[in-house]
């Protein structure tokens, strides 16, 4: 828990990182006039919003279980991810309403070069932050850092094609790029939105683990079944660095309860080692009762009678 707590300084580290290349930016279009600037300082402040959200929900994250939350905290993660997707929408639809009326009345630029320099570092800035964040993200398995990481990221390509615009508008005096290339801006903003709201969404609907680690968890199980063991009501589901795995395991009516019992541990070890962030959950069966059959579903299906234990 110690180390899930220490990501809020990530979080510091991008609201930081916000506040600098906000203030980089305006300067910038207030330098140039630039719409498409502007449209760029507009993500900005989005970015500085989604890490002070990511800030409170990677808090509340680090918690432990309690009597409440027995599952825990995790799934704070996909909230910080979900409001920052959103926020990324609501960014797009201002800089549109800014850019689309400057189709029609085009404005000249001033100070391409001055204000392009400040541009630049303020991408240059994102950039160094980004790669910081997507480290610790596979490091610690977070959603919300890798969601804020590749948010930086497609700042600095915006950044980067503003730049670029901006910088063919002073050369060729085609003022038409510049409200064209802010529009372009929007686009690529909705796209990241809309994934990042997407997988928010995921994660809140309890959606399966990812095929790779489930097929590490089938190939375990494999070995038991060619000793005559069986599998079934596997099920699985991700809560920001949790994995929740639980299955039924079918054996021989004849075994003892210990021998279940340590076939149960060793399952369930094997997989924790496999998906070290797994919590595994397991239920002993007999193969050879028809009741074991009943609950293969998520709703257990009713039996005709309840029949007393032998």
């Amino acid at each position: 828990m110690e180390k899930r707590s220490s990501l809020t300084r990530y979080a510091w580290l991008s609201i930081a990182a916000a506040v600098v290349t906000i203030a980089l930016k305006v300067g910038a279009f207030g330098i140039t006039g630039s719409v498409s600037l502007l449209s760029d300082a507009a993500e900005s402040i989005v970015n500085l919003v989604g890490a002070i959200v990511a800030l409170l929900m990677l808090s509340i994250a680090a918690r432990p279980p309690d009597d409440e939350h027995a599952y825990g905290h995790d799934k704070a993660e996909y909230f910080s991810s979900g409001v920052e997707g959103t926020l990324i929408l609501i960014a797009a639809l201002l800089i549109a309403r800014e850019a689309i009326p400057r189709l029609f009345n085009p404005q000249p630029i001033a100070s391409a070069s001055s204000g392009l320099v400040v541009a630049a570092l303020a991408a240059a800035v994102n950039f160094g932050v980004s790669r910081v964040l997507m480290r610790a993200s596979k490091k610690y398995d977070s959603i919300t850092l890798e969601a804020d990481a590749q948010h930086l990221m497609t700042d600095v390509w915006t950044s980067v094609g503003v730049i670029v615009g901006v910088a063919i508008v002073a050369v060729t005096g085609w003022r038409l790029l510049d409200p064209l290339m802010a529009l372009a801006v929007t686009a690529n903003i909705i796209w990241t939105g809309y994934h990042l709201t997407r997988r928010s969404a995921l994660g809140l609907m309890d959606t399966a683990l990812p095929p790779q680690e489930l097929n590490q968890v089938n190939a375990i199980l494999e070995k038991y079944r060619a000793q005559g063991v069986a599998f079934h009501a596997m099920r699985s589901r991700q809560a920001g660095a949790r994995r929740f795995v639980s299955m039924h395991v079918l054996v021989p009516g004849d075994w003892t309860v210990q021998h279940g019992h340590q076939l149960l541990e060793q399952i369930e070890t094997e997989i924790r080692v496999a998906l070290p962030t797994a919590t595994v959950f397991t239920h002993l069966e007999a193969l050879n009762d028809p009741t074991s059959y009943n609950d293969t579903t998520l709703d257990r299906q009713r039996s005709a009678e309840i029949k007393p234990p032998p």
